[in-house]
């Protein structure tokens, strides 16, 4: 049984049917009690797509992201999710994983599934060479797009965002302002947030009249981000004469390889090292000492994506951009 086999048992359209499961009011009372009444005659449970024909919406929403093990995309899937899912909306997830291709085929794959929009999770979805970004312009003119955590001005395509640039810098401005005067700068990502994060950390220094140490920049490949990995570079450093009293990280994990390295190295935190993250994760809680770290408000970013999806669904005028203001959460990790 399937939603054909209701419309012709009902002798109304696809189309109504269509209306009836989605509660439309366009149906008249005796219309809807027909083809109810065969419904639930026939045992029928209707899928997403046959609740979309002849409406003009799958009432689903495309979330797609380099990788949902990662603990951000992670946690920002499920609030995502949840929310869209409160507002009758369900949600089909692509894992684009690396490289442009796969980037662009999780797109064609989402435009496949009829979703009424997509979210793009990541500034990695912007390329430096503008013309690698065809793909976005043209899914764009298709469902509107909203692109969480970075910046590309596009018609149709919404962008909510934190300051990153900000954040890292008011970071940095408190370990200076604690007493700290060499601080090793741990980070993982060249892309939009990445870039705006390391200015952050220079415009720090600079404001307090620092100078800039090129040492003091270590970058982790994808491949090294294991909190040993960020323990056993940071003792490299330390042989190799590399002097730090604290450590700044783009994200909570690399963070917690440096409270990794100075219990191995025997340095007490926050007293001889002082360590900030970046995301406000769980993780933070869990760690001894707890881990004082940047919030980039996700909830609130995750929550405003969907309040800008469905204005734009609606057919309101939404904000192209969006931008919040991080704040350090100050826990035992570091000097008050």
């Amino acid at each position: 049984m399937n939603i054909y086999d209701i419309s012709k048992r009902a002798g109304v359209s696809i189309a109504t049917v269509s209306r009836v499961l989605n509660d439309s009011p366009h149906v008249s009372p005796a219309t809807r009690q027909k083809v109810m009444a065969v419904i639930n005659d026939s045992g029928y449970v209707p899928n997403a797509f046959a609740r979309g024909l002849g409406l003009n919406t799958m009432q689903t929403i495309g979330l797609l992201c380099p990788d949902a093990s990662d603990p951000y995309q992670s946690q920002a899937l499920a609030y995502l999710e949840h929310a869209f899912r409160s507002r009758n909306y369900d949600c089909v997830l692509s894992c684009a994983g690396k490289g442009l291709d796969a980037r662009q085929a999780g797109v064609e794959l989402l435009k496949s599934r009829h979703v009424d929009g997509m979210v793009l999770m990541g500034s990695s979805f912007i390329e430096d060479n503008d013309k690698d970004n065809a793909y976005i312009r043209q899914a764009a003119k298709s469902v509107p797009l909203i692109l969480l955590n970075g910046s590309f001005p596009c018609e149709r395509v919404y962008c909510v965002l934190c300051d990153d640039q900000r954040a890292t810098m008011e970071a940095a401005l408190h370990l200076i302002d604690t007493g700290c005067k060499r601080i090793l700068y741990l980070y993982h990502s060249k892309n939009y947030s990445g870039r705006k994060k390391l200015e952050g950390y220079r415009a720090a220094l600079k404001m307090r009249g620092i100078g800039m140490d090129e040492s003091l920049l270590c970058f982790f490949g994808q491949d090294k981000m294991s909190v040993q990995d960020v323990g056993e570079q940071l003792l490299q450093l330390e042989k190799k004469g590399v002097q730090f009293d604290a450590v700044l990280a783009s994200e909570d994990s690399l963070a917690i390889g440096a409270l990794k390295y100075a219990k191995a190295a025997g340095r007490s935190v926050p007293e001889e090292l002082s360590v900030i993250g970046y995301n406000n994760s769980t993780f933070c809680n869990f760690c001894e000492p707890e881990l004082t770290s940047v919030d980039n408000k996700l909830k609130a970013i995750c929550d405003h994506i969907v309040e800008t999806m469905m204005g734009v669904l609606e057919g309101k005028e939404m904000p192209q951009k969006t931008v919040f203001t991080g704040e350090v959460t100050i826990r035992q990790s570091t000097r008050k």
